[in-house]
């Protein structure tokens, strides 16, 4: 069976552009994982580098892959839906489509230490496990993926348990993989490959983010099932509610985790809690940004702009693994190693003369090719005869 890419909503593809923007102006914002930006004193750079400091990661971080993670799993329900219809399970190749993206991954991995399409190829095996229950226990599933049940247990084992102490591993793991960064060449981040992926995997699942991803594929099967992405009354009220309520949600938390530091001593309870508060924060954060997308897109004069992201967002994979590519040559030592002489400013402009670059490739290819390069690829090892 063949895929089909008849089934597209162009709503969709903008949102999934709005994401890799934001997950190449976060990975600029921290110069991909180096954060050695130099000293300043020239007062309106001292302004502008606060001001992304703070707005960047208030926008993105967390927030942008939450959405491609969303997506992804809205997707999977467009593969699945149409090979289902033509009398195919798609559940096996689907597998066999992970297994590509793992080497995906691996490959964004040689350039950028903090790869996520690893991570999105193993949980996404959650998808085809699933994808026959009901609505409702999908919904539980996601749910109780999104509660950090991890953090829970910890908390609880920590309360009975009050000498327990838990030693986070990602910040060791990263700096055995720094030095390669700063001061390696492209065959050292070759070499570092493992490291890599075994420093990103850690610290998504000490942040809670593994339990996160997998709730979001979840709610985008499901959100695709009900067609959620389609334009009409009932969904104009769905994704209204959602904004209310996101912004409801999101202070009394955000609020929560500043003064929880005076009311927890134990340092893995507060830790624990500071991960779990972080996630529903972020989260309802994520879902403000997801409905006001969609708001703005189809019922506001923002629509034409917002319109413009979609050759962008329909090459996600080529898109994402480029910015790897042109960012690490920017920032690491294997390429020209510009980092410590580039100040948080001139570091997210370094992420808006990438996105140039990127956007005009995209309106350029999309113009002659209904699939960027390397989606094109992807497709046709997807359906390989096995």
């Amino acid at each position: 069976m063949k895929e089909d890419n008849s089934y597209r909503i162009n709503a969709v593809d903008a949102l999934r552009g709005f994401a890799i923007l934001g997950i190449l102006l976060m990975h600029s914002y921290e110069q991909m994982n180096l954060f050695v930006y130099p000293a300043v004193e020239n007062k309106l750079m001292l302004f502008t580098d606060r001001m992304l400091h703070d707005s960047i990661p208030f926008l993105f971080a967390g927030k942008a892959y939450a959405i491609f993670a969303l997506l992804f799993g809205f997707s999977f329900f467009v593969q699945d839906k149409h090979q289902t219809k033509q009398g195919a399970d798609f559940r096996g190749r689907f597998l066999w489509r992970m297994v590509l993206l793992f080497l995906w991954g691996c490959l964004n991995s040689v350039f950028y230490t903090g790869d996520v399409l690893v991570l999105f190829a193993i949980v996404g095996v959650i998808l085809p496990l699933t994808v026959r229950l009901s609505d409702k226990t999908l919904f539980y599933i996601a749910l109780l993926l999104l509660v950090q049940p991890e953090q829970w247990f910890k908390i609880g084992y920590a309360l009975v348990n009050p000498s327990y102490a838990y030693t986070p591993r990602a910040g060791a793991l990263f700096g055995t993989i720094v030095g390669v960064l700063k001061e390696g060449n492209l065959m050292d981040m070759i070499k570092n490959v493992y490291h890599s992926q075994l420093f990103s995997f850690v610290w998504w699942v000490e942040s809670g983010r593994i339990y996160q991803v997998g709730a979001l594929f979840l709610f985008g099967l499901l959100l695709g099932r009900q067609y959620k992405f389609l334009k009409t009354q009932k969904n104009s009220r769905f994704w209204t509610k959602a904004l209310i309520a996101s912004i409801l949600c999101y202070f009394p938390l955000a609020g929560l985790k500043i003064i929880l530091p005076q009311f927890v001593d134990h340092a893995v309870i507060l830790r624990q809690l500071n991960i779990i508060l972080e996630s529903y924060s972020s989260f309802a954060l994520f879902v403000f940004i997801v409905s006001a997308f969609i708001i703005a897109y189809y019922y506001t004069k923002m629509s034409k702009w917002l319109a413009k992201l979609e050759p962008y967002g329909k090459m996600s994979l080529t898109m994402y693994i480029s910015q790897s590519i042109l960012g690490g040559f920017v920032f690491y030592h294997w390429g020209l190693g510009l980092a410590p002489k580039l100040t948080v400013t001139f570091s997210v402009a370094v992420g808006v003369g990438i996105f140039l670059i990127q956007y005009v490739f995209a309106r350029i290819w999309s113009t002659y090719h209904s699939h960027g390069p390397l989606e094109y690829i992807w497709k046709k090892l997807t359906w390989i005869k096995l």
